[in-house]
């Protein structure tokens, strides 16, 4: 009776659906990835970069869905009355804060040697590549938990400045995780947010109000005010700036203090965010918090220099690594999606828009791991100090520049399943714009590019230097950098008013200057693709816009070489 009732009422059979992404090696298909880590200097890591690909490809992928679906919830108080300011997650998202932190996506930098098989290494060579690597693969299947563990790997160097910060210090870089509510001396590792921005300061955080008054033993001040964007409320720590009696300061104020009691500070509400959901993003007041100085007085801003090189840093690998996964979802679907008669990737139009997302996406890659490579060196490398204060501005306004439009094209590609939320593209669509807002947007970006230009002669050398390496091995390249370098000149001698309005167009053209010579130095075989697509004018304003007669195959082969 059954049978005949279902045979009787179904009305069609299901087919050309694409099966589901499934778990995957997200080292294996990756060869831009593969050939950057290798070029930076972390062949060394690459065994436990391989395993984490395969770890984040599989049950951090599907882990993932939880921790993002379900939001974090504020508790604010317990059943008796009693305030605690609890944030509440999926046990989902613990398992996958515990799994990076222990695989070295927060302190890989800092004590690399459980990681390499490279030992001894000198000087940690290649520990910030590994690292941004690491990010990098972790951020394509989870980008909400990245917040806390980019906050936590960049609040190491300036914990080190304080000698009473080290257990802080050591204890952020520890592969433990431990998300009690409890003084960190009860924990073998920890977690740190920030706590920057105030209402009616944004960006300018020199317009800050909060006080801070010195307790009298020296570094220990009361904080008394506001953040109107608090990140990662959960965390047992968080960098703080406050106006002490010499200036605007930076502060490490705790959440639970060392004897055990919670400091004095209210979570007033978590933040309704168009994206970004796995992870919480909160409102406070201090009310007489207890924290401890870090740096002198007035130096706030430059200590929290210290940290915005690695975050910015963190905000390019997380774009570039959203534009892979967004990549990789549009190549799944055209494989499988037959359409008038033949596969969707067998298409002529849609191949040129998947070769051209494919160029964009190794470009990005290439370059985010060429700033980690020049961060990883810029201690013991004056040129590639230089480098690296320039390239990281650029970088962060170009590649989070372009993902939102990159992952909608991507989407695109899926018709209206990547419209629904039981595809990924809607989450990836939704995260898209965070990075080129987080950490200074586009225009704080843009000037801050232009006041390396203006007053650092070290960063203009090395732009100069990247170059004039890449020179000689493509015409479109060459013709290009002889423009620019050119016009850098005139722009930088014109009205002060007119290089601030014109900052996007030459950002802009740096930013394709630094990617094409960054293919063009590693060998990469799109790099003449493209200089001709970027550089040589023949390609329009939209993905998909690729001269006619253009080797789609190259790029489609080289986007995922494993052919998952």
């Amino acid at each position: 009776m059954s049978s005949n009732a279902s045979s009787t009422f179904d009305t069609h059979v299901v087919s050309n659906q694409p099966p589901e992404f499934g778990e995957r090696d997200l080292w294996g298909g990756d060869a831009a990835l593969r050939d950057a880590v290798v070029r930076e200097g972390a062949s060394g890591f690459v065994p436990h970069l391989h395993a984490y690909a395969r770890i984040s490809g599989g049950d951090l992928y599907r882990l993932s869905w939880d921790a993002h679906r379900d939001r974090p919830r504020l508790r604010t108080h317990d059943r008796f009355g009693e305030r605690i300011d609890r944030i509440e997650f999926h046990p989902a998202y613990h398992e996958i804060m515990r799994t990076a932190i222990a695989n070295g996506v927060a302190g890989l930098s800092w004590s690399p040697h459980s990681w390499s098989t490279a030992m001894p290494l000198a000087g940690n060579e290649g520990a910030h590549v590994a690292r941004a690597a690491l990010s990098y693969l972790h951020h394509q299947v989870e980008p909400g938990s990245s917040c806390p563990l980019t906050m936590t790997h960049a609040a190491v160097p300036a914990l080190r400045r304080e000698p009473a910060l080290s257990a802080w210090a050591g204890k952020a870089a520890t592969p433990a995780y431990d998300p009690r509510d409890v003084p960190i001396t009860e924990k073998a590792g920890i977690t740190l947010g920030m706590g920057m921005t105030e209402k009616q300061g944004g960006s300018d955080v020199r317009a800050n109000r909060t006080s801070a008054t010195p307790l009298g033993d020296g570094d220990t001040y009361s904080l008394v005010g506001h953040k109107w964007f608090f990140s990662a409320p959960m965390s047992d720590g968080f960098l703080v700036l406050a106006q002490a009696p010499g200036g605007l300061s930076c502060f490490l104020m705790p959440r639970c203090l060392p004897e055990g009691d919670r400091n004095a500070f209210r979570i007033m509400r978590l933040k309704d965010k168009l994206g970004d959901w796995s992870n919480a993003s909160s409102e406070v007041e201090f009310i007489g918090a207890r924290a401890w100085r870090i740096g002198d007085e007035g130096r706030g801003v430059s200590v929290i220099l210290d940290m915005v090189m690695l975050t910015r840093l963190d905000c390019m690998l997380g774009s570039a690594a959203e534009m892979r996964m967004a990549l990789l979802q549009a190549l799944h679907h055209c494989r499988h999606r037959v359409v008038f008669g033949h596969r969707l990737i067998e298409q002529p139009l849609m191949r040129n828009v998947l070769a051209d997302l494919a160029l964009e996406s190794e470009a990005a890659t290439a370059f985010a791991l060429r700033v980690a490579g020049a961060v990883d060196r810029a201690a013991r490398d004056p040129r590639e100090a230089g480098f690296a204060r320039i390239a990281t501005a650029v970088g962060k306004f170009w590649i989070c520049k372009r993902t939102p439009a990159f992952v909608n094209e991507a989407q695109e590609c899926l018709g209206g399943a990547g419209y629904v939320e039981e595809s990924l593209m809607p989450r990836l669509y939704r995260q898209a714009p965070l990075n080129s807002i987080w950490e200074g947007s586009g225009n704080i970006q843009c000037l801050d590019v232009l006041r390396a230009l203006q007053r650092e002669p070290s960063s203009i050398a090395a732009f100069h230097d990247e170059l004039a390496d890449a020179g000689g091995r493509d015409v479109h390249f060459d013709a290009w950098s002889a423009r620019l370098v050119e016009d850098i000149t005139a722009t930088l001698a014109a009205d002060t008013v007119e290089v601030q309005a014109g900052a996007r167009v030459l950002v802009e053209r740096l930013a394709l200057a630094l990617q094409a010579a960054t293919l063009l130095r590693g060998d990469s075989p799109l790099a003449g693709d493209f200089c001709r697509s970027r550089l040589g004018g023949s390609h329009g304003i939209a993905f998909g816009t690729l001269p006619a007669g253009f080797d789609f195959d190259r790029c489609l082969d080289r986007a995922d070489d494993a052919g998952c």
